[in-house]
């Protein structure tokens, strides 16, 4: 298995694209090569936040009768053909038949080591690509996306506590996301987010009702005290932004 680093030219602060020669074609491999099987991430968007390296699994299948160097499915968007890539691990030849190998792969991604635009975040192509030993290569657009996403953050805070039943619980909290620019988690506004509640010794979470955070990412609300349970805030994301639900916070209602 060997780990390979892409390392892009630092242009204006960013070095987390790799600019690739020429886009991946919009038709079937050419060159005896036949990629197929192609899978990122469960098919799950892949979130990043602002200092931890993600590690998102890949896996697809190649058939090909070259000799071949280093076979790796990347993500590409833009007529440019840009990449987005910190390091790829790809495996060892799982052997199906002659010239038939399956490969599992992980794309790996650090925002603590690569500076990031706010822009990368959406939607990315899927391409597969290999190397021949002589030169040369072949390079298939697959006809797949992935979402890359900015992690998102959720606060919850439920008061008072303990409260008597049929007053007032007022449930706050904020919501943040990944600003990949400056590292930091920065507000939220305008989201849409469930408050949920858990009554005590049950299981599951029920959504009480959906409020709009306010232009600073603040959310407030209130609810009747009604039984003792489990307050927490939930985000279902879009497609820049990954989801998020909060830690619970436990009200005793007597």
């Amino acid at each position: 298995m060997g780990k390979q680093v892409w390392r892009a030219v630092v242009t204006g602060g960013a070095a987390a694209v790799f600019t690739a020669v020429a886009a991946a074609p919009a038709g079937a491999a050419e060159g005896g090569v036949s990629f197929t099987r192609v899978q990122v991430n469960g098919g799950k968007p892949i979130v990043i936040g602002v200092s931890k390296e993600v590690a998102a699994p890949a896996s697809f299948r190649m058939a090909t009768t070259h000799k071949w160097k280093w076979p790796a499915v990347f993500l590409y968007r833009g007529g440019g053909g840009d990449r987005l890539w910190h390091a790829v691990e790809t495996s060892d030849c799982i052997k199906v038949s002659s010239g038939v190998c399956d490969f599992n792969e992980t794309m790996y991604f650090d925002p603590s080591v690569w500076d990031m635009r706010n822009s990368e975040a959406g939607v990315w192509k899927v391409g597969a690509e290999v190397y021949f030993e002589g030169g040369g290569g072949d390079t298939d657009d697959k006809d797949l996306t992935v979402r890359v996403t900015r992690d998102s953050r959720l606060s919850v805070n439920a008061s008072p506590e303990p409260v008597s039943k049929g007053r007032t619980i007022t449930v706050t909290g904020k919501v943040t996301r990944a600003n990949w620019e400056t590292r930091k988690y920065v507000s939220y506004g305008g989201r849409l987010v469930s408050l949920q509640f858990k009554p005590a010794g049950t299981a599951s979470y029920t959504t009480v009702k959906k409020v709009y955070a306010n232009g600073s990412g603040g959310l407030r609300t209130t609810v009747k005290a009604s039984k003792t349970g489990t307050w927490r805030w939930v985000y279902y994301g879009n497609t820049t932004t990954g989801p998020s639900t909060s830690s619970g916070d436990h009200i005793v209602v007597k």
